[in-house]
């Protein structure tokens, strides 16, 4: 009896162990990286490296595999996320240099006080991101807010962080973000039940964590103009021609439209078809930007009276301001690979997974673990839904769509030095990481909290 029992007594020590050396491996390499950006004052580039190899040292990985791992997640990054970056600075550019933000910012403004400004950030990003990705909505609002922050003499983080929220908001809850369809997917709920349910609770939890924390914090921080980032913008008398008002709109509602009609591919046409190919391929997000800029340069260019050179001078010139993003978000997303593959994320799924809680609370509290250890709200949203599938089989409709929200709420939670996010806004807005922290990481985790604190209560009226 007693040595049928050594044997699983022996196989539990060894993955409560091996689940300690993990979770110390994780804890290590988030350490080094604050203490190298922070302390030792290392570029962020070299500290996520470093706070990589840490990990992956300490978790046990061949330094083989270690490598592979890194610049495989970098790699991917940068295809994802860097091309995007790239494009949109282009773009941004182009409506800078062209006058179209400019006219953008001032057709808002004679409607708008300083009072209602940041309710209409909120409004404005919530309406650009319903349709796409995080990533592309900060690239594409970022000059806005900046020329916003600017004319007005606001500070940057009273019109930025309600802009933030807009979009983080419906990128965690709303379809067709990637992580709340795959949530729906997983769990068989309804779509559309999901989506009305999503938008019901995104509308309070982006008031408290764009506006009302976005006014409390730009008090406590205080951040130098973040133009820099747009390069030199050409001074009002040789701005004799601008875009219309129309026509810069068109160009920050094109990438939303072309990616809309991928949505609306997956959702009403049958693959393999024509017209589901052609959608499917200009919604593409990279297709999609490509385009616009291919479009603003005909249209802005036209409406600025650019000649040729000058456009290739405004095109070329938006690239240099964003080359250390693109390698910084892309060493995060090493980071984070790095995670995965060392198998925190399974750590903490597996550990999650013994608790005697309701679907609601336990989808949350998976997410929550696996967004702090990976840094992917969008890994979090798919690991946690399918741990949580099983409990969702007979519970009502409604039931069912409030675990996909409070999935979705809980991969929000905490974005710090492990999520390409964190170093997006970071280098964007020109913080510190220690800003990033007290502003990004946690208007994040307000929108968690809250939002979750709103599914809770739908549950119970509902």
């Amino acid at each position: 009896m007693l040595s049928s029992l050594s044997v699983p007594l022996a196989q539990a020590a060894t993955w409560t162990a091996q689940d300690t050396r993990l979770l110390s491996a994780a804890v290590a390499g988030i350490a080094v990286i604050v203490l190298l950006i922070s302390w030792a004052k290392l570029h962020p580039f070299l500290s996520l490296a470093l706070g990589a190899t840490t990990l992956g040292v300490v978790a046990g990985m061949p330094f083989a595999d270690l490598v592979d791992t890194f610049t495989e997640g970098l790699g991917k990054t940068v295809g994802d996320v860097g091309l995007l970056v790239a494009l949109g600075a282009m773009l941004g550019k182009l409506l800078t240099d062209s006058g179209g933000a400019d006219q953008v910012v001032e057709t808002v403004m004679r409607r708008t006080t300083s009072k209602t400004l940041p309710w209409a950030m909120v409004f404005i990003a919530a309406l650009l991101g319903l349709p796409m990705f995080f990533e592309v909505g900060v690239v594409l609002l970022v000059p806005v807010v900046v020329m916003v922050a600017a004319r007005t003499e606001q500070p940057m983080l009273r019109v930025g962080i309600p802009a933030l929220a807009g979009l983080s908001i419906l990128h965690g809850l709303v379809p067709p973000h990637p992580g709340p369809l795959a949530a729906v997917d997983a769990l068989h709920v309804d779509l559309g039940l999901t989506l009305a349910l999503g938008i019901v609770v995104a509308i309070p939890t982006a008031i408290v964590a764009g506006p009302v924390f976005g006014s409390f914090i730009a008090k406590r921080v205080d951040l130098p103009p973040a133009t820099h980032l747009l390069g030199s913008t050409p001074a009002r008398e040789e701005q004799q021609h601008r875009p219309s008002f129309v026509a810069a709109v068109a160009m920050l509602l094109l990438p939303v439209v072309l990616m809309l009609c991928k949505s609306v591919a997956d959702l009403t046409l049958t693959e393999d078809t024509l017209g589901y190919t052609i959608l499917d391929t200009v919604g593409t997000p990279v297709v999609a930007m490509m385009l616009t800029v291919l479009i603003a340069i005909v249209v802005l260019g036209r409406g600025a009276r650019f000649s040729r050179d000058r456009l290739s001078d405004v095109v070329g010139g938006s690239l240099p301001a964003i080359a250390g993003i693109i390698l910084i978000v892309g060493a995060g997303g090493g980071f984070k690979q790095t995670l995965v593959d060392s198998g925190v994320n399974d750590v903490i799924t597996d550990l999650a997974a013994g608790a005697s809680l309701s679907p609601l609370v336990l989808g949350w509290l998976i997410a929550v673990g696996i967004r702090v250890a990976t840094g992917s709200a969008t890994v979090a949203t798919i690991s946690a839904a399918g741990m949580v599938a099983p409990l969702v089989m007979g519970l009502p409709p409604t039931q069912g769509a409030l675990v996909a929200l409070a999935i979705g709420s809980g991969s929000l939670f905490l974005s710090h030095v492990n999520d390409a996010g964190f170093w997006l806004v970071k280098e964007y807005f020109g913080m510190t990481v220690g800003q990033t922290l007290k502003t990004w990481s946690a208007m994040e985790t307000i929108l968690s909290v809250v939002s979750f604190a709103v599914i809770l209560l739908l549950s119970a009226v509902v």
